[in-house]
């Protein structure tokens, strides 16, 4: 681990400012990912602003009857907050099928939304990868590929976002709010938080330099059947080869929003117009544009067969 500075940030403001002032630094709260990833030298901050004591860990209802989760929420805590398993289940469905519980107890709301893709080959500080050292290449595309992207890739990058949480933020639109180092605040569509690729796979948000996540809104319930479906090699702490996150009202109507696809949690609300005709048309639409390698176009099937199940459980 390279050596860094570290100070304790007193307010949502001055985080930012330090941030700013102090090139590359980083936030840290948990840690959770942050912390490998300078254990393996491939995130390399000369300062660390620890944001812990902003008071940003608090759950509550918005005057619209949504809910407002504080950056520092722990994801423990949000999975078992009452309000969010009786009227936002796939929410706390995705998160209990992330980590370990030990690292649900520490890792954050923010954290969670930031955390950086599971490729093989960024954490292979031998091998090329755009997201890592930026225009050194991409070892994914010809490489071992099975759990990688299959949609919304680029010459540059096939990696894909690991978040389960975020898939399940996706499906309820949830808002991301933030604040600079001017103190202006700002809410980005979670949609738009994440980016695809495209030729610069190392910017992986719509975060500006310094910007801080204070929070994540959640607007009022949708209602429906919440579902939220794991697809991976091993039951325990592994990240998804699919995962669907499903709201289905009666018709069988609904959203749907999937990790393990793309760099980003993947929806693609006009396929939801299928969902009615079965999983065969709504995975067609879902996946209109997908590319594949020889190692992973086995994750096509895949997707039509897990909306299948998402859509059985249903009907349960």
């Amino acid at each position: 681990m390279k050596a860094f500075t570290y100070e304790r940030a007193t307010s949502t403001k001055d985080a930012a400012s330090a941030a700013v002032r102090t090139p590359g630094a980083k936030f840290i709260a948990g840690g959770t990912n942050l912390l490998d990833l300078m254990k393996l030298q491939i995130e390399t901050p000369q300062h660390l602003i620890d944001v812990n004591g902003l008071g940003l860990d608090k759950i509550t209802a918005t005057s619209d009857g949504g809910l407002r989760v504080g950056a520092l929420v722990r994801n423990t805590d949000l999975a078992a907050d009452a309000r969010v398993r009786k009227d936002y289940g796939v929410l706390s469905r995705a998160l209990v099928s992330g980590a370990s519980g030990q690292l649900r107890n520490k890792a954050t709301t923010a954290g969670n939304l930031l955390q950086r893709t599971r490729c093989p080959y960024f954490y292979d500080t031998t091998k090329p990868c755009n997201k890592r050292q930026p225009g050194s290449g991409c070892a994914a595309i010809g490489g071992f590929n099975r759990n990688l992207a299959v949609m919304g890739t680029s010459e540059a990058c096939i990696a894909t976002h690991p978040s389960d949480m975020a898939v399940a933020m996706r499906v309820l639109d949830a808002t991301v709010e933030t604040v600079n180092a001017a103190g202006q605040t700002r809410a980005i569509p979670i949609a738009d938080f994440h980016r695809l690729p495209g030729a610069t796979p190392n910017i992986e948000t719509s975060l500006a330099p310094g910007e801080l996540i204070t929070a994540v809104t959640l607007p009022k319930p949708i209602g429906g059947t919440h579902i939220y479906q794991k697809v991976r090699d091993r039951a325990s702490y592994a990240f998804a080869l699919i995962s669907v996150a499903a709201v289905i009202q009666p018709g069988g109507r609904g959203r749907l929003a999937f990790g393990g696809l793309a760099h980003k949690p993947w929806r693609v609300e006009a396929a939801e117009a299928q969902m009615p005709n079965g999983a065969k048309a709504t995975a067609s639409a879902v996946l209109a544009g997908a590319r594949t390698t020889s190692q992973n176009a086995f994750k096509l099937p895949l997707v039509e067969r897990t909306i299948g199940a998402v859509f059985e459980e249903a009907k349960a």
